[in-house]
């Protein structure tokens, strides 16, 4: 029965964090400030769960095949290269080290 409690009260916080949302006056939404921390959070978080997804598991920090695709994907954004390319490369590099490492 706990199960459906958590999920009771996340749907619940959800709704919460989505009315307050709407809540908000226009007026504060236009602020500079605002503005610049809306543009830049989506960034900062895709950073942040990448490289806790590519270094990270569970409490250690680990470095392994993930690490060689970040770096491929990386020297192929620098090369200004379309992003299925980019997907593709981390791809590529990793499932290589993967099958050279065992």
């Amino acid at each position: 029965m706990s199960v459906w409690i958590a999920i009771g009260v996340t749907a619940v916080g959800c709704y919460v964090v989505k009315l307050v949302g709407l809540l908000v006056p226009a007026g504060a939404l236009e602020r500079p400030l605002v503005k610049r921390l809306a543009a830049l959070l989506p960034v900062a978080l895709l950073a942040a769960l990448t490289a806790q997804q590519t270094f990270a598991d569970g409490r250690e920090l680990v470095l392994d095949a993930r690490l060689a695709g970040v770096a491929a994907a990386a020297v192929a954004v620098l090369l200004r290269a379309p992003f299925l390319l980019v997907v593709a490369a981390a791809v590529v590099v990793t499932a290589g080290v993967r099958a050279l490492g065992g």
